[in-house]
């Protein structure tokens, strides 16, 4: 099934014509690791996206179906679990939760959920199933809500129904991307400009399809690290509240009076944050090699710094060096497995798709899923 024969299938499930919400996926193009410490961002929004149809139900009984995914699933409205389930529906589940605790009143109703966002190639598939649901139980109930309410209700969810402690960007650039830009977000004030993707450029993502034992503890890990350095720059400059507020001077200033380990840390979260606003920059100047430049820079600082790499993600962006059309690459997520993200030239992106997996598959044995990808709005309705 494809996302129009949607509204056909919930038809023939349901019974009802529906209406239908999507939101897309995204990838993260520089700015990693520097969310949770206030710091900047820059993704897109991206073509994969979940699209949830629904109609309402004239009782109080809120049924959640999925093409991709096993189970049929019916809640009671006035009586919804008060954490996740384990199963598939926890995101949307904990999206209608939520609202509902901040007063929000919904009516029963129908969704038949179908998934185009790769499951685990970190393209965010779980926040597009959020965004997805949060505009269509509230569009149908009649609530109106800003998209950066939105998103920070689906960040919500995620954070306390789910018991994943995201930040913010996936549900912010699901909701509020554009086609053809990249999207600069301070995640401490929410602020946002656009940055264009020069028309003859694709995405493409690379999935090492690996994901190492240690990721959730290295993350939660490096959490820690990050505010061990806030309470020592916080002893020599009180004004400092996370690392967003470490200027560069003052990192070189006491680099060498931090822990090891601690001054590896801080340093890649204060140069990733000038990075990205860099990137932005270069990025409305047209500057594309500077934008590749500071890619290549953004992955090494992961990898020796930050230590969130792994070999397969290391393999796969030395892959793409030399390849015709190659702009720059990276990591992209949480690290110690999952995928790179690379710039390339429209006119040698099939070709660098192909040369990419080929070298990668030899050097691992792993075949290796390519997606070639554009920037695309963010959440609405389908007409």
């Amino acid at each position: 099934m494809n996302a129009r024969e949607l509204p056909e299938h919930f038809e023939k499930v349901f019974g009802d014509r529906p209406r239908v919400f999507r939101a897309p996926g995204r990838v993260n193009l520089i700015g990693e690791h520097t969310d949770y410490n206030d710091g900047f961002v820059m993704p897109a929004a991206v073509g994969f996206a979940i699209y949830v149809a629904i109609a309402p139900r004239l009782d109080r009984k809120l049924v959640m179906r999925s093409e991709e995914f096993p189970g049929n699933f019916e809640f009671d409205l006035d009586r919804l679990p008060g954490q996740r389930t384990g199963a598939w529906c926890d995101y949307a589940l904990g999206v209608v939760s939520v609202l509902q605790q901040h007063g929000h009143k919904f009516h029963g109703a129908n969704l038949l959920i179908h998934g185009e966002v790769p499951i685990g190639a970190g393209l965010s598939s779980s926040a597009a199933l959020e965004v997805a649901t949060a505009l269509a139980m509230t569009s149908i109930a009649g609530i109106h809500l800003p998209l950066p309410d939105v998103a920070r209700f689906c960040q919500r969810a995620e954070n306390d129904f789910v018991g994943a402690k995201v930040g913010i960007m996936d549900q912010f650039v699901s909701c509020m991307g554009k086609a053809g830009q990249a999207f600069l977000l301070d995640c401490r004030s929410l602020e946002f400009q656009f940055a264009p993707i020069p028309a003859g450029v694709r995405l493409v993502v690379c999935n090492t399809m690996v994901k190492h034992d240690h990721a959730s503890g290295g993350y939660n890990t490096r959490r820690a690290e990050c505010e061990e350095g806030v309470r020592l720059f916080a002893k020599w400059n009180p004004s400092v509240r996370a690392l967003r507020d470490v200027s560069i001077e003052l990192l070189e200033q006491h680099l060498r009076d931090l822990p090891p380990t601690i001054a590896k840390r801080c340093s890649h979260v204060v140069r990733e944050n000038q990075r990205t606003l860099d990137a932005a920059r270069a990025l409305t100047d047209g500057d594309l090699a500077r934008v590749g430049k500071l890619m290549r820079e953004s992955h090494e600082s992961l990898r020796d710094l930050y230590e969130v790499s792994c070999r397969e993600l290391d393999i796969m962006v030395d892959a793409a060096e030399g390849l015709p059309g190659f702009v720059g690459g990276r990591m992209t997520g949480g690290g110690f497995g999952g995928c790179t993200v690379n710039l390339v030239r429209e006119e040698n992106a099939e070709a660098f798709a192909q040369r990419i997996a080929e070298r990668y598959r030899k050097a691992t044995g792993i075949s290796s899923p390519i997606y070639l990808c554009t920037a695309e709005d963010g959440a609405s309705e389908l007409s």
